[in-house]
């Protein structure tokens, strides 16, 4: 399956708030790789997943908003 790359604007404001995300993150099988851009304003958090799904996919897109 395809990787497909996820951008979702957090409130993710520093090294403390990424250390209390990162084991939710980390234990998702889909996720490959993960990032968040703390200097951006948005504080983009980008998700890299493997083998989403169709219905997975309107998920994240739901969460986005």
């Amino acid at each position: 399956m395809d990787n497909k790359e996820f951008q979702f604007k957090t409130n993710i404001n520093c090294s403390g708030c990424e250390a209390a995300v990162k084991p939710y993150l980390d234990q998702e099988e889909a996720v490959c790789e993960w990032k968040v851009d703390t200097t951006n304003k948005d504080k983009i958090l980008k998700v890299i997943a493997e083998g989403i799904t169709e219905a997975y996919e309107d998920l994240f897109n739901l969460r986005k908003d």
